[in-house]
């Protein structure tokens, strides 16, 4: 299949439903789109909305904070856990993710000292409930950080904490800002979820689960992307791409302009056919968070959208160009710009000419973000 640039722009935009009327709305609409993506990625950073918020703020009619903190603390539909990084997941794919649990698990039991220090804390959470690093007390003499992996050179109770998690032993109840509060996971997982066994068991099977997630979670995706994460060899990934190809799980696509062919679930054929039709979407104007999914692939971004985008957050400050929160603005199918989120400064693409129409949609959104934080 070879399509144009203006093709492949709509069927993006359509596939995240940020063009036309909202396909995502309410609570069913949050639960749906993270089926779509497998995952939100989380930042704990909030300069006006965290990264997840702000992602399902673009696409959700009706979306507040609080629908998310009622799904994943109250509803328990949601969880966070890792998967493409700090993510936010839904709670009945537990069972996909057994094989990590296990590696944690294993890892721990090399090392009685660490599993003493396991076994105090699940006994403190069972005593106190919702506990924070700061509500166990652990002491230990031998040097745990070269054993919990999960540590990352923090204190002892917060990195047997997080080994817990890992483990699957803990979950996070909720936060306080970005305070993290665990309890047992056999409270709030159904036994059902707790009990399954891994349903991809084979290692074949898995990756190929993976890999339709995460193309599932871009759109389209160039083969070589999942390596920066993986670590997949080329051979493995040409492999997992041919049976997919082979079983009709995913299509290969060329764009105009794009030498390397990019692939896309089967299931999203629809979607191709409707983006055929650019009159048929009423334009919207939409800030983008930086580690929005729809932005994972930078490469993409740049071949389709002409839009050159770094999150500038890492970069010396000296050597910005722009901001260290700075949100790409989309309007139609158009990256036309970027606004600061702190100043409200905004660059315009140089082809870009800031009408007065084009201003009006934007000051309607920094009104909406406003609205959304209550600002």
């Amino acid at each position: 299949m070879t399509i144009s640039n203006q093709q492949a722009r709509y069927f993006l935009l359509l596939k995240h439903g940020l063009i036309g009327e909202h396909k995502f709305q309410g609570k069913q609409g949050v639960m749906d789109y993270v089926k779509q993506t497998g995952c939100i990625q989380y930042d704990p950073i909030d300069i006006c909305g965290r990264n997840a918020e702000l992602t399902l703020h673009a696409r959700v009619k009706g979306f507040t904070k609080q629908t998310l903190y009622d799904l994943l603390y109250k509803d328990r539909l949601l969880l966070d856990y890792p998967d493409k990084n700090t993510a936010i997941i839904r709670t009945e794919d537990w069972p996909y993710f057994e094989r990590s649990r296990t590696a944690a698990r294993n890892r721990a039991a090399e090392h009685p000292e660490l599993k003493a220090l396991m076994e105090q804390t699940i006994a403190q959470a069972r005593e106190k409930g919702a506990v924070s690093p700061d509500d166990i007390k652990l002491y230990s003499d031998f040097e745990w950080r070269a054993y919990i992996v999960w540590s990352s050179g923090k204190n002892l109770s917060s990195s047997v904490l997080e080994q817990l998690y890992g483990t699957g032993d803990l979950i996070i109840h909720h936060k306080k800002g970005t305070r993290k509060f665990y309890d047992l996971s056999e409270k709030h997982i159904p036994k059902s979820l707790l009990t399954a066994p891994d349903p991809l068991p084979g290692e074949p099977e898995y990756l190929k689960w993976r890999m339709q997630r995460f193309i599932g979670a871009v759109g389209m995706l160039r083969p070589q992307l999942p390596n920066t994460i993986w670590n997949i060899k080329a051979e493995l990934r040409n492999k997992i791409f041919a049976e997919l190809l082979e079983e009709g799980k995913i299509a290969a696509v060329t764009v105009e302009g794009i030498k390397s062919p990019l692939y896309l679930l089967t299931k999203d054929l629809p979607i191709m056919e409707a983006a055929q039709n650019p009159n048929a979407h009423p334009p919207r104007c939409e800030f983008l968070a930086p580690l929005d999914c729809f932005l994972w692939d930078r490469k993409i971004i740049k071949d389709i959208f002409n839009f050159d985008y770094t999150w500038e957050i890492y970069t010396p400050a000296a050597k910005r160009k722009y901001g260290h929160y700075v949100l790409p603005i989309l309007l139609n199918d158009r990256l036309i710009g970027r606004i600061d989120a702190a100043t409200k400064n905004i660059w315009y693409e140089s082809e870009i000419k800031p009408t007065a129409k084009i201003k009006k949609e934007i000051e309607k959104c920094i009104t909406r973000l406003k609205k959304f934080n209550r600002r």
